[in-house]
């Protein structure tokens, strides 16, 4: 049996958070030993991986940025307790410390890619410098698991070594994302949508990199042409922003046209409800989750070229250019427009790409296989 430990930042909301529970919950536990070590307490995700048989949740404990020394003493000490013969790093800091206590107890280190082309100017300085450093000491570890292409290539552009990455896509669970009518009606009256109203949404957290201001303006768009449509944002963010999102809403004239509902814990429902999702990201995006999720629920897709959110969507839904406003109106209108009479052809055509391509049966074969060829099994 092979010891595997995986270090991440915090199991709380997150498409990378949520692709870990996944992967740990598939991962064959004859043939591993698995722990999930985060360096914060508790987490959406935290009861959830606790009720894995055979799964160890350790908390590290960590008081807050500054909390520097006390905090890798913790990780070394843990580590050394563990034996991993595998510390799997899941993105940025926990990709730079993985490698540090692989080194330390003579671990094989995998590193996690979750993101590709990344913007550091909409954040502070220590992104930026987590990336440098990611990039110096890339080529010290074992293998690198990218679940996306444009990720792979943006990180090897950058330094790391292309020889030792491998692209392992996300995978989506469609036996527990399928669309579901009635709830989608439901959350539609709820939210106070008629059957009439067309209902886009963008799903994600409130961050620049999901660009909202420009789904925004192309709500204002979309009205011209097709007044009777309505728009939800799902997720929350720092009040700051939120705040900067709705006073632009209020000057475009959108106030009675979206609805901002915060982050959302029935996401079968919210796909459901959604006549269409848009996904106007403008870097940063690996495998979008969520594209995934509306799909696997029948919901079919809008997004912009980033990432490897054509290669998800394929000839389901449209791809168009990031920050282009009118482009993701004429978009949107189109599809609409297919709607009125091929809802039920474009539904399970999006589901099903996704149930032939990106299934979680492939994301666990794919990574156990990758593990083994690492450390084979005695």
């Amino acid at each position: 049996m092979i010891r595997v430990a995986f270090l991440i930042r915090s199991i709380g909301v997150g498409g990378a958070e949520r692709q870990l529970l996944t992967l740990v919950r598939g991962l064959e536990k004859r043939m591993f030993d698995v722990s999930v070590v985060t360096f914060y307490d508790e987490g959406a995700f935290a009861c959830e991986l606790r009720a894995i048989n055979g799964v160890r949740l350790i908390s590290l404990e960590k008081k807050g940025r500054w909390d520097v020394l006390p905090f890798t003493l913790r990780l070394l000490t843990c580590f050394r307790e563990l034996k991993p013969a595998i510390i799997h790093g899941y993105m940025g800091s926990a990709n730079i410390l993985s490698l540090l206590a692989g080194k330390a107890i003579g671990s094989r280190v995998v590193w996690g890619v979750r993101s590709s082309s990344i913007d550091f100017e909409h954040y502070d300085w220590l992104p930026r410098a987590i990336f440098k450093v990611e990039c110096a000491l890339a080529r010290f570890c074992d293998l690198i698991i990218a679940n996306s292409n444009a990720g792979a290539d943006f990180h090897a552009a950058h330094g790391f070594p292309k020889s030792r990455m491998r692209v392992v896509p996300n995978g989506i669970d469609t036996k527990a994302l399928i669309r579901d009518t009635k709830a989608g009606s439901l959350l539609r009256n709820a939210w106070g949508i008629r059957d009439d109203q067309p209902l886009i949404g963008l799903v994600g957290r409130l961050d620049p990199m999901k660009d909202h201001p420009t789904f925004l303006r192309a709500a204002v768009e979309i009205l011209r042409r097709r007044p009777e449509v309505r728009f939800v944002c799902v997720g929350d963010g720092l009040e700051a922003y939120k705040r900067e999102l709705r006073s632009m809403a209020s000057r475009l004239g959108l106030e009675s046209a979206i609805l901002w509902v915060g982050r959302q814990d029935q996401m079968c429902a919210v796909y459901s409800a959604l006549d269409l999702l848009c996904s106007c990201s403008i870097f940063g995006e690996g495998f979008p989750n969520v594209v995934g999720e509306a799909m696997a629920c029948g919901t079919p897709c809008v997004v912009t070229d980033v990432g490897d959110s054509a290669e998800v969507v394929g000839d389901t839904g449209l791809v168009i250019s990031p920050r282009r406003p009118e482009q993701v109106a004429g978009a949107c209108l189109a599809l609409l427009d297919r709607l009125d009479c091929e809802r039920k052809e474009m539904s399970t055509a999006a589901r099903q790409r996704i149930v032939e391509r990106f299934t979680v049966e492939r994301l666990v074969q794919t990574t156990q296989d990758l593990l083994l060829e690492l450390c084979p099994a005695v």
